[in-house]
């Protein structure tokens, strides 16, 4: 299957590398290139792409505003483009709605994998590291982590199960992290985990760190869980070893794979 994208970005030289790189690929297809948030918004409307490349600053419709138009609107899933390292740009762009974060000067073959991995479904920045980024990122700002006053009534369509499986993903553990948690197969995890994104109307795991917090499942501040075992959860290791910039683990296209 091929996979279709849109590339925005206003500049020309940079949406046309990068629109080169990804159409010479036999499983990639760029429909479309366009230099403002509205032409992306307009495009993904009309041609129905699978990824779009945002750049964050654009005319007429920046990129996270575009972000949030099209994942609110359309299936198409989207990545944005900065050359800033910044933690605030990374915390809006998942807020938004975004898959994944790049930096412009990302390796080539790192992009494509990028929208291999989006295309696919996955994100490009682990739960563990969402977790850690809204944590250091409303600590510093004094920002609470709720960005659309979303009600914990929103949780009354998950079973108790569902409900603590959304837990354990906001805390950014993994499926075997999960399993080991509630004491039960990691086939079953998966189902509770599908059953939730479905539920609440979640793309990806990310969104379901964001959901954990925006409903105060987890408030700001609370204690990383601690698997079963007695060892760190994921989410605590992220933190010891994990880069200093959450952005900078977003430019190098790590997929969830959890």
């Amino acid at each position: 299957m091929t996979i279709r994208v849109v590339v925005a970005d206003d500049q020309e030289l940079v949406r046309s590398g990068f629109a080169m790189i990804l159409d010479v690929q036999d499983d990639i297809e760029v429909v479309a290139e366009v230099g403002d948030g509205a032409a992306a918004v307009s495009a993904v409307r009309d041609l129905r792409p699978d990824v779009a490349l945002l750049d964050v600053r654009m005319p007429v419709l920046d990129g996270i505003e575009a972000c949030r138009t099209i994942t609110a609107r359309t299936a198409c899933r989207t990545v944005m483009l900065t050359t800033f390292d910044s933690d605030e740009y990374v915390y809006e762009a998942l807020h938004a709605g975004a898959s994944g974060f790049l930096l412009k000067d990302v390796r080539r073959d790192d992009l494509v994998h990028a929208v291999r991995v989006v295309a696919a479904g996955e994100s490009l920045l682990a739960p563990s590291v969402a977790r850690r980024l809204i944590e250091e990122y409303t600590a510093v700002t004094a920002r609470p982590a709720v960005g659309s006053a979303l009600s914990a009534e929103r949780l009354g369509v998950l079973t108790a199960r569902e409900r603590e499986t959304l837990l354990h993903l906001g805390r950014g553990l993994s499926n075997a992290e999960i399993a080991g948690a509630l004491t039960v197969s990691e086939h079953t995890v998966k189902s509770h985990v599908g059953n939730v994104l479905a539920k609440l109307g979640l793309r990806d795991r990310i969104q379901a760190v964001i959901c954990a917090y925006e409903t105060g499942l987890i408030a700001a501040g609370s204690r990383p869980a601690v698997a079963v075992s007695g060892a760190p959860s994921r989410s605590a290791s992220a933190s010891a070893s994990a880069p200093a910039s959450p952005a900078a683990s977003a430019s190098g296209v790590s997929p969830s794979g959890e």
